[in-house]
C-alpha cells in the first residue's frame, strides 16, 4: 500500500522564507502550496484541503493569528493541523496562538530537520488520538470524537479542537488527577513548549461553556473531572 503524501501549505509574506520551506519539506516528500498573507491562505486551503498549514503571524492583509481563527470557524478545517511558525516568542503571542485553535507554536529560526520532525510528530499524535474511541458516555455530558461534538444536558456544542482534547482527557477518567505535565504532553506533545497559563486558558473556557463543577481544581497538582 503506497504511503499517504500530505499536503503542507505554508504562508508567510517573505518569499524567501517560502522558498527555503518548500525546498526542504519538498524534499522529505510533502506536497506543498505556498501564501503570501492570510487571504490567500484561505483561498488556497479551501481549494486544496492540506493537512497541515504552517502559519507566520505578522502578515499584511490578515495575519496568521486571525487566519488560524477563521479556519477554526470552518468545518472543513476542524482537523486540520495549525502550526506557528513565527519569529515572535513572546509569551501572550503563544496564548493568542493556541486559543484560536494552533496545535503548536514553532519559534524561527529552525533548522529544516527539526521541522520536518516536528510536523511528523503532529501527524502521528493527530493520528493517535483519531484511533481512540469515539465516544464517551459521563453522567449529563457526552463526547463524540467522530463529530467533534460535545452534548451536555442534551445541547450539541461544538469547541475549539484543544479544548475538545482537553474535556476529553479529563472526562475519560472521572475523578483521576491529571497532572499539569501529563496534560501538557497529552494534548500539546512533549516537543511543544507551552506555559503553564495556556492549561489555564483552555480550562477557564471549558468552564465558561460548561460551568464551574465538572471540573474540578487540585491546587498545586492539576485538574479532575467530577461526575454530575
Amino acid at each position: 500500500m503506497a504511503e499517504k503524501i500530505f499536503k503542507v501549505l505554508v504562508v508567510d509574506d517573505e518569499p524567501d522564507i517560502l522558498e527555503f520551506l518548500s525546498y526542504n519539506l519538498e524534499k522529505e516528500g510533502f506536497l506543498v502550496e505556498t501564501a503570501e498573507n492570510g487571504k490567500q491562505a484561505l483561498e488556497k486551503a479551501k481549494k486544496n484541503q492540506p493537512d497541515i498549514v504552517l502559519l507566520d503571524v505578522m502578515m499584511p492583509e490578515m495575519d496568521g493569528i486571525e487566519t488560524c481563527r477563521t479556519m477554526r470557524e470552518m468545518p472543513q478545517f476542524e482537523h486540520t493541523i495549525i502550526a506557528f511558525l513565527t519569529a515572535r516568542t513572546e509569551d501572550y503571542s503563544q496564548i493568542a496562538g493556541f486559543e484560536t485553535g494552533a496545535d503548536d507554536y514553532i519559534s524561527k529560526p529552525i533548522k529544516p530537520r527539526v521541522l520536518v520532525s516536528r510536523l511528523k510528530a503532529l501527524l502521528r499524535r493527530y493520528e493517535a488520538k483519531e484511533s481512540k474511541s469515539t465516544f464517551l458516555d459521563v453522567g449529563n455530558i457526552q463526547i463524540d470524537r467522530e463529530r467533534y461534538l460535545i452534548i451536555f444536558n442534551g445541547k450539541e456544542m461544538a469547541v475549539p479542537r484543544k479544548e475538545f482534547e482537553l474535556i476529553y482527557l479529563l472526562a475519560s477518567k472521572p475523578g483521576k488527577v491529571f497532572k499539569r505535565d501529563e496534560i501538557l504532553n497529552e494534548i500539546w506533545g512533549r516537543d511543544i513548549i507551552v506555559g503553564d497559563r495556556t492549561i489555564d486558558v483552555h480550562i477557564r473556557k471549558l468552564r465558561e461553556k460548561l460551568g464551574e463543577e465538572l471540573i474540578k481544581t487540585v491546587k498545586g497538582i492539576g485538574y479532575k473531572f467530577e461526575e454530575q
